[in-house]
């Protein structure tokens, strides 16, 4: 029996991984088949494969320069099949959420909204500034994309992603030029970047029963209403220093309250739920519903559930609104808790197929370089999927909430 990683292996696993991967390139160029339609001339066809090929593939590195030298092609081949050769990179994007409509289906599916940044040098990149840079923690020179997942029961991919183009750079029209913007893309809040990808998605009938976000999100009322107005189940983090009433301060008409004080008088007693299984053994959170109304200039909003959550071992608190007045804490928390699997699909995004990696710096090339990494994360989360079926076998620890009994 081989050690394999500091894990003994057993003979038979083994043998079924070494042919799961030789196979993966076969089912590859089988999955690529999807989106011939999108690229009319077979050059551009052959390159795409050679981009997503490489991306899934051991390289250490996913940049053009090396995906190119490991097909054996000039790098000038792929960079201008990302930045010159005519094809359709929105029809990628559709085919992309075609497939999850296809073989994912799931009428109570769960999307989730999300930004991620990658630190970039110089000025160059479309995009690029100095602001908030989730991967390195601080202030820094980055590029900031917005991003829509689909979570189902048993699968998550993304469904659709754009570019976070800051109000300085849509405002300078010598540095759009030379990074090739499009005149008609304008300055867009992150809000309404995710409200842009959510219609689009709808629209194609992907469909979801639920929303989460963090709170750049939860915290603008427009954005709660949109989606609201989009049929959806909203389950989105506010601020604590967001501020509205009880039904009852209401109705007494006393003043508005900090959400973070709402909650302290009265109202049900705590309810410990044991949220899922990490490496350092059971998360357990405590979790009570209010209702409330958020003040809007002054005025009381819809009938909204507050949801606050404690965590049991760090004392941290977090607070939730969601517009599904009936659901129960268990199903609030369950929703508000998916989030990991965005964040999860990032650092798989990152670590597996090289999309912080592209060292692209014209609109277009970075544009295709996100629609094709959305691309060979769909293929590798498929394959993963399908081999933890075929094993029963949980590649991670996924969410697991359900009442801790007392």
């Amino acid at each position: 029996m081989p050690w394999q990683g500091g894990e003994i292996v057993d003979d038979t696993l083994l043998a079924e991984t070494v042919a799961e991967i030789k196979g993966l390139r076969a089912r590859l160029g089988i999955f690529m088949r999807n989106y011939e339609s999108c690229i009319k001339t077979r050059p551009s066809r052959n390159n795409m494969k050679r981009y997503v090929g490489g991306q899934v593939g051991p390289l250490p590195r996913k940049n053009v320069e090396n995906i190119a030298y490991e097909a054996g092609v000039p790098p000038r081949t792929l960079q201008n099949f990302l930045a010159q050769n005519a094809w359709d990179e929105d029809c990628v994007a559709r085919k992309n959420r075609a497939i999850l409509m296809r073989d994912h289906f799931d009428e109570k599916a769960i999307g989730i909204i999300d930004e991620t940044s990658d630190a970039k040098k110089g000025e160059k990149t479309v995009g690029v500034k100095r602001q908030h840079c989730g991967a390195t923690g601080k202030r820094d020179n980055c590029v900031v994309s917005v991003h829509l997942a689909y979570a189902t029961s048993d699968f998550a991919a993304l469904a659709d992603s754009d570019l976070f183009l800051p109000e300085d750079w849509c405002a300078d029209d010598a540095r759009r030029a030379e990074a090739g913007v499009p005149e008609d893309v304008a300055f867009r809040t992150k809000p309404a970047i995710a409200l842009d990808l959510l219609r689009r998605t709808l629209a194609e009938g992907l469909p979801m029963k639920w929303l989460c976000a963090d709170e750049l999100y939860g915290r603008s009322g427009p954005f709660r209403d949109a989606v609201d107005a989009m049929g959806l189940k909203f389950v989105v983090e506010i601020p604590r220093n967001l501020t509205g009433w009880t039904p009852a301060r209401l109705e007494t008409g006393k003043a508005a309250r900090r959400v973070d004080e709402l909650w302290r008088r009265g109202g049900p007693s705590w309810v410990k739920y044991h949220v899922k299984t990490t490496g350092k053994g059971p998360e357990v959170w405590e979790a009570r519903v209010v209702d409330a109304h958020l003040s809007r200039d002054g005025r009381p909003g819809p009938l909204r559930k507050l949801l606050i959550a404690r965590n049991v071992r760090t004392g941290e608190v977090k607070y939730f609104l969601s517009n599904a007045t009936d659901a129960s804490a268990e199903t609030l928390l369950h929703v508000a808790f998916r989030r990991w699997q965005v964040e999860r699909l990032f650092q798989d995004a990152k670590g597996c197929v090289g999309f912080d990696q592209s060292e692209v710096r014209k609109y277009t090339a970075l544009k295709r370089h996100m629609i094709l990494s959305m691309t060979s994360l769909l293929f590798l989360m498929r394959e993963v999927t399908r081999l933890r079926k075929k094993r029963v076998l949980e590649r991670d620890a996924g969410m697991d909430v359900r009442p801790v009994a007392a």
